[in-house]
C-alpha cells in the first residue's frame, strides 16, 4: 500500500514545530514508493516487509532515521550515528525546511540506495555478545547464581550488550557491583534495561 496513512496525519498534525520538516520528508519517502505506516510511535516507511527509513520530531531538530544506514555509501557525509553505541542506524537531522529542500535530490539517492541494500539482504557483521568483555563483578555474580546466568542468557542479545554496556560505564568497582545487584531483579523477570 503505497499512499499516505491516516495515523501518520496524525503525528504530523500534532508536530507543530516541525510540520512543514515532516510533511516534506513524507512526500518525499512516498514519491520513492515506500509504504507509510507507524511503528514504535514513529511514522516508519518500508520496502515489502522491511523498514528503511523513520522519521522522528524532536525538541530542537526533525530527523530522518536509515535503519541499515552504517551500510549505505554516505558519499556527501551527511549520515550520523544517532548516539556512541549506536552499531547500524544512521540519522541526518533537520532543524529546517530549507536544508531538506538543498538535500532532496541527495535523499531521494540514499533512500534508493537503502531500498536496494535490502533487496540485496545486505548485513552488518557486529561483535557477538561472546566478544562482549563482561566486567569481573558481573561474572561473577553469573557464577554464583545460575538462576541469573540462566535468565541473562535467554535476554536477547541486544538486551545483554545494554546490561553490559551499563555495567562497564562504572569506573569503580563498588559502583559496578551496585549496578549489577540493582538489575539482578529485572533479568531474572527477562526483563531488558530499558524496558519498561
Amino acid at each position: 500500500m503505497n499512499g499516505m496513512n491516516p495515523k501518520v496525519d496524525g503525528y504530523v498534525r500534532k508536530s507543530s514545530a516541525w510540520r512543514d520538516e515532516l510533511g516534506k520528508l513524507r512526500t518525499i519517502l512516498i514519491g520513492c514508493q515506500l509504504t507509510e505506516e507507524v511503528k514504535w510511535r514513529h511514522p516508519c516507511y518500508t520496502f515489502g516487509t522491511r523498514n528503511i527509513v523513520i522519521t522522528g520530531r524532536f525538541k530542537e531538530y526533525c530527523a530522518l532515521t536509515f535503519v541499515k544506514g552504517a551500510l549505505l555509501k554516505d558519499p556527501h557525509g551527511i549520515l550520523k550515528k544517532p548516539g556512541e553505541n549506536t552499531r547500524i542506524a544512521r540519522v541526518i537531522r533537520f532543524t529546517g525546511i530549507q536544508q531538506i529542500l538543498n538535500l532532496e535530490s541527495i535523499l531521494r539517492d540514499y533512500i534508493y540506495e537503502a531500498i536496494e541494500v535490502e533487496k540485496a539482504g545486505l548485513k552488518l557483521t557486529l561483535i557477538t555478545n561472546s566478544d562482549l568483555i563482561f566486567p569481573a563483578e558481573f561474572k561473577k555474580k553469573l557464577e554464583d547464581l545460575p538462576a541469573l546466568k540462566t535468565a541473562f542468557e535467554a535476554l536477547t542479545p541486544g538486551r545483554q550488550r545494554a546490561y553490559n554496556l551499563y555495567f562497564s560505564a562504572a569506573k569503580q568497582s563498588k559502583t559496578r557491583l551496585a549496578r549489577v545487584e540493582k538489575c539482578m531483579g529485572r533479568i531474572l523477570r527477562g526483563k531488558g534495561f530499558n524496558d519498561l
